[in-house]
């Protein structure tokens, strides 16, 4: 994988063991992007008016390929919480209807739904997953006991951002369905860092960042959502896809809707193909496997040091290139500012449930000696922040 590294743009001397925020675009994707750019620029009517429809056709077809599911069923949307708020102000939700999420969800997401059920007088239920996990049996379990008559919607993420957890939602998806409820999937993790494959999950809705694990440039983002269901979807933004005309019209009153909503630079969408090819040519699914190994030695090194019980056992699917590790009780402003001032370690600190975890995210061009630096690093400055 070190040969990976020269396929970046990040800084040399910055140890980014933080893929998970933003995620970091290799450079023939970041050069395709910029070609695109070009292209825009040197003709805009002619790129926007005439000819963005059907490229945008073209790159969600290689898309939906990789995510098993139809071209037509996919609309790109600039980030994961652009979908949730199209969606949660699209159900059109009822006083005292519920939905039922967990208590290890993405802040911003939680904010839209929170929004929404303010003016709706509906109720927004967070639902304790524990922490350390043993089995998926447990956390469907744990999850399902939230589920009343007036469940609506269920909501939860596939891979978590504070906890760095993979919930089990293929199972959650089939009891949803079997029971009638409505299955909204935040995916902003799971493309690229592990198989997504729509038709399996089963989800009613799934929407997920392009720039974060498949490495795409920033500010690109799709939504899935069930044909049957989708003309219940509303746009946020209403602009000339509301009565499409030819040059924008699709054919799909979902698709044209969502995909035109004024002048942007909708470049970074077309480039998901080029994204898609270069894990391809760098046989992804190795780089996965090894970028897990870094992981798993680098959380048990940390739980050696800090003598702190792991959140999920080493030898699971609960993580896969993004993990935590707990810490004992720091001044985690401190421990961040200084890993950075001090070591060039970018690293994000979370606190959930009054607990406080490093989260680790691992990609194809990190190495061994990074995980050394770290390690090494906390070992210096845990004692020094230790509160």
């Amino acid at each position: 994988m070190s040969s990976l590294k020269e396929s970046f743009l990040l800084d040399p001397n910055v140890v980014f063991l933080n893929h998970g925020s933003f995620g970091a675009t290799p450079k023939p994707v970041f050069d395709a992007y910029q070609n695109w750019q070009l292209r825009l620029e040197r003709q805009p009517v002619l790129f926007l008016g005439r000819e963005l429809s059907a490229l945008l056709y073209e790159s969600r077809t290689v898309l939906g390929e990789f995510l098993n599911v139809d071209a037509n069923d996919l609309v790109y949307i600039p980030n994961a919480t652009h979908g949730v708020n199209i969606i949660a102000h699209s159900l059109q939700l009822k006083p005292g209807d519920e939905i039922l999420t967990t208590d290890h969800e993405y802040g911003a997401c939680d904010y839209a739904w929170g929004f929404v059920c303010e003016k709706t007088a509906a109720k927004y239920i967070h639902q304790h997953i524990l922490l350390p996990v043993q089995s998926k049996e447990e956390i469907v379990e744990q999850f399902w006991q939230g589920v009343t008559p007036r469940t609506k919607v269920i909501y939860m993420s596939q891979i978590t951002s504070s906890t760095a957890l993979r919930l089990p939602v293929e199972e959650i998806c089939q009891k949803a369905s079997e029971a009638g409820i409505l299955t909204v999937i935040d995916a902003a993790h799971s493309l690229g860092q592990i198989p997504l494959d729509l038709q399996k999950l089963n989800a009613d809705v799934v929407f997920g960042n392009a720039h974060k694990w498949l490495m795409n440039a920033k500010g690109s983002a799709f939504l899935y959502v069930r044909r049957t269901l989708q003309d219940r979807i509303e746009p946020l933004i209403v602009s000339w896809g509301y009565h499409a005309t030819p040059g924008i019209a699709t054919g799909s009153r979902f698709i044209d809707y969502l995909q035109w909503t004024g002048t942007k630079d909708p470049t970074a969408f077309l480039t998901i193909p080029d994204a898609i090819q270069f894990m391809k040519d760098h046989d992804w699914d190795n780089v996965r496997h090894q970028c897990h190994l870094l992981l798993h030695h680098a959380i048990k090194r940390i739980c050696d040091l800090t003598q702190l019980p792991l959140a999920y056992p080493l030898d699971s699917d609960f993580y896969s290139q993004m993990g935590i590790a707990p810490l004992p009780p720091s001044d985690i402003v401190t421990l961040k500012s200084r890993l950075y001032d001090e070591y060039k370690i970018e690293i994000p600190l979370t606190e959930w449930q009054n607990r406080q975890f490093i989260r680790i995210s691992v990609q194809g061009y990190n190495s061994q000696e990074d995980i050394d630096a770290l390690v090494n690093a906390l070992e210096i400055l845990l004692p020094k922040v230790a509160i």
